[in-house]
């Protein structure tokens, strides 16, 4: 195990919550949140906000909402 520094693991966050990196990076950033409790506050409030997002992406928009972005976009396009 080793610990790879809040500079490290604050710049890896992101693709650590996506599970984006390779093993390696991956166990080297959870051993410092393990035993970081800035940084695993941090991940936290990502976790968080990811899974958010990935409800509201589920969640289809009214259709007179969607009509409506679309119009507002193909005037835009003009």
């Amino acid at each position: 195990m080793s610990d790879c520094g809040c500079d490290k693991a604050k710049a890896e966050l992101e693709e650590y919550l996506h599970r984006e990196l390779t093993d390696e990076d991956f166990r080297d950033v959870k051993d410092h949140l393990d035993n970081c409790v800035d940084c695993a506050d941090e991940a936290n409030v990502g976790l968080v906000i990811t899974r958010r997002v990935q409800r509201a992406c589920i969640e289809t928009a009214p259709d007179e909402l969607r009509v409506s972005i679309l119009e507002i976009l193909d005037r835009r396009a003009v």
